[in-house]
């Protein structure tokens, strides 16, 4: 009876085992499933460049190579980076309709999914910069005032003070910035497009840009004030004194007929 009594289990053995199975197929879990979504993470980005791709190659070779390597007719693809692409095409500036001193704005040809497998092909072909999530253009938070200011000092001399565009030499001219999205914005800053500089985060820090977003974004909408009165389109001093020129010296010329013939009808009286 003490043998039988002895080799009994001990009531928590059942309770230990079990602790140690839930155990060793955790183990397990945290051993294989990261590499399990890695795979699926790599099969999906495979996928999304082979589209891209095809797309590329009936949209864009014909100007940019079959590579990407560039032709007379456009430039090299190689390095511009994910945020190049989504901006271009994004904004229907890509494929261009015809070759000009500059390509202007239009609508898209391209959904947002197909965008996204092009951007995915011409990543491939090299390094560049990334498109932006929503937390790094998202203008909630930052400081217009400072905004303001950086746009006055690195942008206002091609898209004037209130970001409303202007001409440039030889055909070109710097865009009106009123309804872009501040996520082109974003891009447009990172990636420098057709005649604009870039500024990469070394240059300008991602807080800097979203600042100046928020002061586009106020400037062009009913937030913005207007103390002065008549902001005439906001387009500056040219259309200011071009106002004060026609309408003052008009109203001058019809007062100075209107005395006149006043005083010549006295006269004759």
């Amino acid at each position: 009876m003490k043998k039988l009594s002895a080799r009994r289990r001990h009531p928590l053995a059942a309770l230990v085992v079990l602790l140690f199975a839930l155990a060793v197929t955790g183990g397990l879990y945290a051993a294989f499933s990261p590499s399990e979504a890695k795979a699926d993470d790599s099969s999906a980005q495979s996928l999304a460049i082979e589209e891209g791709k095809k797309l590329y190659a009936v949209g864009c070779a014909s100007c940019h190579g079959t590579g990407g390597q560039g032709t007379s007719d456009g430039p090299s693809l190689v390095g511009v980076g994910s945020a190049a692409v989504d901006f271009q095409v994004g904004t229907g500036r890509m494929p261009a309709q015809q070759p000009g001193a500059q390509v202007p704005k239009k609508k898209k040809i391209y959904s947002d999914a197909e965008i996204e497998q092009l951007a995915a092909y011409i990543s491939s072909l090299g390094a560049g910069p990334v498109t932006p999530t929503k937390s790094q253009y998202s203008p909630d938070g930052a400081d217009v005032a400072k905004g303001g200011e950086l746009f006055r000092t690195n942008c206002a001399q091609c898209h004037n003070f209130a970001g409303k565009g202007g001409a440039l030499t030889n055909g070109k001219f710097a865009p009106a910035l009123d309804g872009v999205s501040p996520k082109h914005l974003y891009e447009a800053m990172q990636t420098g497009p057709q005649n604009m500089p870039s500024f990469p985060d070394t240059v300008m820090p991602e807080k800097n840009k979203q600042d100046i977003i928020a002061y586009l974004d106020t400037v062009n909408s009913d937030k913005s004030k207007t103390p002065g009165g008549l902001e005439l389109g906001g387009l500056g001093p040219v259309s200011e004194g071009l106002f004060g020129w026609v309408f003052g010296m008009g109203a001058m010329i019809v007062l100075t007929i209107w005395v006149a013939a006043r005083t010549a009808k006295a006269k004759k009286s």
